[in-house]
């Protein structure tokens, strides 16, 4: 197999992983028991939360330009769009759960849900939305280039510990050993991204 071949093989290798790590906990929630007598609200709110820890896995992802047959610009296009849906699973997944109990949401959202997943929970929604808004409003600020990547790293950062934190913390619809693999995959990706892109390295000039 000749340089071509190899590259392909490994191309499509990596788009498959992507899509096994990505499906298989959202399948396995999607068919979990304790979904049976379940209603519909409480099941959207559930595979909400599923569909936001997996849409994290792209995100680094296509910022660090990792996934072959993106270029630089559709990635970072795409790394937008996802974001934006996101920011809309999140709602989903806490607006459901106010439908379904309004005081456990109020409880989670003033810390003081006996639960200690909730605290994590409301952490990485309110990062979530924070790194959205902060990316929103990149040319109105001003912010240095710099500045704002590092801005909107810490936030990315706080929302997916917080995220990874409250999926494991939680016993519900994810199976367990899908789960463990995509919360340590999307915890994996975010940091290679951080380190390789060198985010808070501080550059010093030489004086001559």
């Amino acid at each position: 197999m000749d340089a071509r071949g190899t590259s392909r093989t490994r191309a499509i290798l990596i788009w498959v992983a992507l899509v096994i790590a990505v499906a298989v906990p959202i399948a396995a929630a999607a068919a979990s028991p304790l979904l049976a007598w379940r209603d519909a609200v409480y099941i959207i709110a559930g595979l909400a939360g599923v569909v936001a820890m997996a849409l994290m896995l792209f995100q680094p992802l296509l910022v660090g330009g990792y996934l072959p047959g993106l270029p630089a610009h559709r990635g970072r296009l795409l790394h937008r769009w996802i974001g934006g849906v996101l920011v809309l699973a999140v709602a989903v997944h806490v607006g459901a759960l106010w439908i379904t109990s309004p005081p456990d949401v109020v409880d989670a959202l003033l810390f003081t849900s006996p639960t200690p997943f909730s605290a994590w929970g409301v952490i990485a929604m309110w990062a979530v939305f924070a790194a959205a808004l902060l990316a929103a409003l990149r040319l109105r600020l001003r912010l240095r280039p710099r500045t704002w990547r590092r801005a909107h790293t810490s936030l990315v950062l706080v929302a997916v510990v917080g995220s990874v934190v409250h999926a494991l913390l939680i016993e519900g619809t994810m199976e367990t050993v899908s789960k463990i693999m995509l919360c340590t995959l999307v915890l994996a990706a975010t940091v290679k991204v951080i380190v390789d892109r060198n985010v808070w390295t501080i550059r010093t000039r030489r004086r001559v």
